[in-house]
């Protein structure tokens, strides 16, 4: 992304963007319960967190989160609500897309038990994340699906992924679960997704 584009989601988050949305992935919460280690307190990584529905929703299950956004102002929010409820929360602002993009400061503050990309499509990315993740750490990953239904998410079809193309992108994890199709948000909205929770051999 240029400068312009950082710009651009700033401007949406001082002006509301996605405040409203305050329930994490349905997927996330679904799977959470199963994903935590036994004996140390978790890890997790949030890429393209925004403003940290699910950053906050995995710091009050007690897990040390690690936030990562383009937006600056994304984050200032983020640090705000973690403020306000006590949550220790690291935050890298980074943008994804900037070319070959190197994942060693996010590497930093890992390895991670669980690693999520939720409705953000960079497929080179969520290939890579395995490379940061503890052995038997989780990815857990859910991108909008090329469609013709009516559904939220982008009308670019650039930011979506067509059948398939999320899975084969995970490669050297085991699919633990997978799915493609149209999905109701807890706030009654339909979506398109493509959803996938993949395990890093122990």
């Amino acid at each position: 992304m240029s400068q312009a584009d950082r710009d651009k989601w700033n401007q949406r988050y001082r002006d509301g963007a996605y405040v409203a949305r305050k329930h994490p992935s349905a997927l996330l919460a679904k799977w959470l319960p199963r994903l935590a280690p036994k004996g140390r307190p978790p890890t997790a990584v949030d890429l393209a967190s925004g403003i940290g529905r699910n950053t906050l929703f995995l710091a009050r299950q007690g897990w040390r989160v690690c936030a990562v956004d383009i937006s600056e102002v994304a984050l200032g929010q983020l640090a705000a609500a973690a403020e306000e409820e006590n949550l220790e929360i690291a935050r890298i602002p980074k943008d994804l897309e900037a070319g070959d993009v190197r994942l060693d400061d996010i590497a930093a503050e890992g390895p991670f038990d669980l690693a999520i990309v939720i409705r953000y499509t960079n497929l080179p990315v969520i290939a890579s994340l395995g490379d940061i993740l503890v052995p038997g750490g989780y990815l857990l990953a859910e991108s909008h699906l090329v469609t013709d239904a009516d559904v939220i998410g982008p009308t670019d079809q650039r930011f979506r992924v067509a059948p398939g193309e999320l899975r084969s992108a995970v490669t050297g994890l085991e699919i633990i679960a997978s799915y493609e199709g149209i999905v109701e948000d807890p706030d009654r909205r339909r979506a398109a997704l493509a959803q996938l929770v993949a395990r890093k051999p122990a």
